[in-house]
């Protein structure tokens, strides 16, 4: 089966090389038949790896499915053959399913249920966010990173990981290798917080409540702050997730700021007749609001929400896909030691503010 489909690749590879050495219009003709296959192909190659990822998941208490495609992904473009055509398609189609899944996100987000955390919460996540993506934007200047590299560095770092650094990749001009790098940083980072922060906190003598919302307002991913809050109690966790949900609200306004100044300095990753701010950004803060309207059922929200997760998982596999391990080796110790200095910069902003606000 497996021989068949690099069969099927080769063919159409073919199939494409003949029809760039023949006429113009015939050319265009076979080549965009040839691109739409693949499209076609690409979504279905994201979709059954974003579902297996989403299935394993099921088994793997507090491991997120976006990693899981991820890794499923990287697996792949580094043990199997991939095709090059198949590859660019893949990296088309996933930005446009991303999209999409960011935009169902925002049906999980109630700002009824952010505002009930008070004005000293929601002040600690701002500082935190704000701090943490403009420190990490600072330093990695300082060190000589790339401004793509900072960007999604500091978007996944403050926000809320994975799912930020595939955003921010759509309004920057990021390379493959830079975003598999800041993906695999808040993995790396992420996963090391989760039995930190429940040990710094019983050595600090935070209760469950105080607790929960410093794991919320520092930690990178969904999965991992519930892990860790899980690990504390339910009440941690509770509080832990509703805070993390806060920090998650702040990829509206920081993706379009991101994108009005990419437009100032003549840096959009897209045309410049492209919207100051993006479509999937709208579309994100529209389900938001209907979402804290509260007319819609739950059983919408639940299918909602698995569907948002499969999106993202497919989106993320063909990020993954895009991986290609010895290009990272290249990337050097700096984002790795930008990656630390994001991570404990949010931790103290966060566990200060925390005590500032008397939470």
């Amino acid at each position: 089966m497996f021989r068949k489909f690099q069969d099927f690749i080769q063919k159409e590879s073919l199939t494409s090389a003949v029809a760039l050495s023949s006429d113009s219009d015939s050319a265009s003709s076979v080549t965009t038949k040839v691109s739409t296959k693949y499209i076609v192909l690409a979504i279905v190659v994201s979709f059954s790896g974003g579902a297996l990822a989403w299935v394993i998941a099921q088994f793997l208490s507090g491991v997120s499915a976006l990693l899981i495609a991820i890794l499923l992904g990287a697996l792949w473009r580094n043990m199997a053959p991939v095709s090059k055509r198949l590859s660019q398609s893949v990296a088309f189609s996933s930005k446009k399913i991303l999209r999409t899944g960011i935009i169902l996100l925002g049906f999980q987000l109630s700002l009824s249920a952010i505002t009930d955390l008070g004005v000293g919460v929601v002040l600690v996540v701002v500082a935190s966010v704000a701090g943490t993506f403009f420190f990490t934007v600072w330093v990695g200047q300082l060190m000589g990173i790339s401004f793509a590299q900072r960007l999604l560095i500091a978007s996944g770092f403050s926000i809320c990981g994975a799912a930020a650094v595939a955003a921010t990749e759509g309004v920057t001009k990021g390379k493959e290798e830079e975003v598999a790098t800041a993906i695999a940083l808040v993995v790396l980072f992420g996963t090391l917080m989760i039995p930190t922060m429940p040990f710094l906190g019983g050595l600090f003598g935070l209760n469950d409540e105080t607790l929960g919302l410093w794991i919320g307002a520092s930690t990178h991913e969904v999965a991992q702050v519930v892990a860790s809050g899980g690990a504390v109690s339910s009440a941690a966790l509770a509080v832990a997730v509703t805070v993390k949900l806060a920090r998650v609200v702040t990829l509206a306004p920081i993706i379009a700021g991101i994108s009005f100044y990419m437009r100032r300095r003549g840096l959009e990753a897209g045309a410049s007749t492209s919207p100051l701010v993006p479509l999937f950004v709208v579309g994100f803060l529209a389900a938001m609001f209907i979402r804290t309207m509260g007319i819609l059922p739950e059983t919408f929200l639940s299918v909602a929400q698995v569907v948002q997760t499969l999106l993202l998982a497919a989106a993320m596999f063909g990020l993954g896909l895009g991986v290609h391990i010895p290009s990272l080796f290249k990337v050097g110790a700096k984002p790795v030691v930008l990656g630390l200095a994001a991570t404990v910069v949010i931790m103290v902003i966060s566990f200060f503010g925390i005590q500032l606000v008397g939470l």
